[in-house]
Formats: C-alpha cells, structure tokens, sequence
C-alpha cells in the first residue's frame, strides 16, 4: 500500500542529499512531487527526470527560500498544477565551515545569510503552505534541524545557533498551528551528504565516537522524515537521528 498516493509535497533544496533521498522515497510511494533548488538547477532536474521515468509526477521549481515573494510564486504554482497541498519538507540549508574558536571569522554576513536561509526561510514557506493546509483542514510539516542545535558544536557557531533556533521554532509552529497542520522536526547527526567533501576529516571528528559506528545516510534521515509526515499522533517533536552521537 502506498501511503502517500496523490498526496502532494513540497521539497526544498530537494536535488540533493537527504532532499533527493526524500523526494525520490515519496515518489516510490505514489506522492506528486515539487522539487524546490535555488543553484542545484541540473541536480533538481535530473532527480525531477528519474521520477518521470519511475512513473510519478513532479516538476522542479527555482526559489531562494531567504526571498519571501519567490517563496510565495512556487507556492502558488503548486497550487495551480496540483490544486492542493499536503506536506512540505523544509530541508534547504546552507551553512559555514568556521572553526567554533575563530568568532573574528563569525562576520555579519554569516550570520545574516545563515539565519536568512536557515530560519527565516524556513519560516517564509511555513507561512506560505498555512493558508491551503488550512483550508483542506489536514497537512504535515517537517523542519530539519541538526544534534549542532543541541549540541552547540557544529560546522560553525551561527550555523549550530541557526538550527537551535529550528527546534524551537518547530514547537511554537506546532501549538499554532493545531489541531489542523502537524509540524515536527528531524535532527540529523554527520551525514554522509555533498557538504562534507573535502572535509570528511572534521565531520569524522564532530561525529566523535559513534555506538552504532556509522555514519547516517541520506536514506536514514529520510526514512525519518516519512515517518513523521505520515504518523498523526506526533507533532511539536524534534527526533534525533545520530547513530547514538549525543549520547
């Protein structure tokens, strides 16, 4: 049985990683899909093709998360193609390798950017999506934070402070916007995703000794992001996938 048969979702940043992991998970499951890019144009494109092929429906759609009217384009265009909406999964991230010593590192600009992304479009395509999840009284969304957030030790400080600030949004999210919309959140520890390239050495290094001695897969945290979609009894909830990391 297919889960998710017709039932449309929005993916940002879904051309790569655990974006793409998911996408391509739901398109197994029957879900019409709208991949979101903001530069991984070909890499949307090409994971928007292998779901034709697959038989299941999806289009890409190029919107910065950070600009709130693009937001609210990509939006409407879903709307348009699809006439409803059913889940979005706000994966879109950016982030900065900066070592947690060097604050002088820790300019305005990074700061700014990161939250640009990271939180407050976030926020954009959560304010965008209400107003239709409403409407057809059902949706589910599903933030995806990061252990930094809890942790505090990450890629970089305003990156670590920026996810903090996701596991925190997610619960008001979620007392605001029931009984109607479910909004939860995943936090991953290392994956093994594009973002590390080159810098495997430090991802090894955060990870840290891991009990289950592996690092995450893209898959791994979209198994997660799927469960929390489809399962209605959960909501204002930020599950740690880690491999046992913060223990």
């Amino acid at each position: 049985m297919n889960d998710f048969t017709n039932k449309v979702f929005i993916i940002t940043g879904g051309g790569t990683g655990v974006g793409k992991a998911t996408t391509l998970k739901l398109a197994d499951r029957g879900a019409k899909l709208v991949i979101n890019y903001s530069k991984s144009e070909k890499e949307a494109k090409n994971v928007v093709e292998e779901i034709l092929e697959k038989g299941s429906i999806a289009f890409a759609f190029k919107a910065n998360v950070a600009i709130e009217h693009e937001v609210n384009e990509m939006i409407n265009q879903t709307i348009a193609q699809f006439g409803r909406l059913d889940g979005l999964v706000n994966n879109a991230s950016i982030t900065a390798q900066i070592p947690m010593d060097d604050l002088e590192a820790a300019t305005d600009d990074v700061w700014d950017s990161l939250y640009d992304v990271n939180v407050k479009g976030m926020f954009h395509c959560v304010k965008a999506v209400v107003p239709h999840m409403k409407k057809q009284k059902s949706g589910a969304i599903v933030n995806v934070g990061s252990v930094a957030g809890t942790t505090g030790v990450g890629s970089s400080i305003p990156y670590a402070a920026s996810k903090a600030a996701i596991h925190t949004m997610t619960k008001s999210l979620a007392i605001a916007l029931a009984p109607d919309i479910r909004v939860n959140c995943i936090s991953p520890g290392a994956v093994n995703t594009r973002w590390w390239s080159g810098n495997e050495d430090k991802m090894y290094q955060l990870a840290g000794n891991l009990p289950l001695q592996r690092i995450s897969s893209p898959e791994d945290i979209a198994d997660a992001i799927l469960f929390q979609l489809k399962q209605e009894s959960v909501t204002g909830q930020v599950f740690t996938i880690d491999s046992g990391q913060t223990l």
